[in-house]
């Protein structure tokens, strides 16, 4: 009887110690220009580049970036440097001029200045 007693308690505090543990991941949404199919890979691929992210899906048609990452193993701004990096402007971060002119002509959009 004292086992099950003892067992059920420490059950209890397993389950309560699981309860308070903080939510590592966070999901987020941003803009990143392109135009097509291959932008879409093309991005998606360097954001999933950055360690930490377990999602990412660039929309062709609203530009937007939804990303899910845990937050333990990387910061967002990661993720939007890698995208640049690739030759796609985001909400935050610019490609380097000559990265975004190497894209090929039907990836290239209009770039705000």
């Amino acid at each position: 009887m004292k086992k099950i007693i003892l067992i059920a308690i420490l059950l209890g505090f397993t389950a309560l110690a699981q309860s308070q543990t903080k939510n590592k991941n966070a999901k987020y949404t941003f803009e990143v220009n392109g135009n097509c199919e291959q932008c879409q890979k093309r991005i998606q691929k360097a954001a999933f580049s950055v360690s930490g992210v377990k999602m990412a899906l660039w929309n062709i048609e609203t530009h937007t970036m939804t990303v899910l990452i845990n937050e333990e193993k990387c910061e967002l701004l990661e993720v939007k440097k890698a995208i640049a990096k690739v030759g796609h402007d985001t909400d935050q971060v610019k490609a380097e001029d000559a990265v975004y002119q190497s894209l090929h002509s039907c990836c290239l959009y209009e770039r705000v200045k």
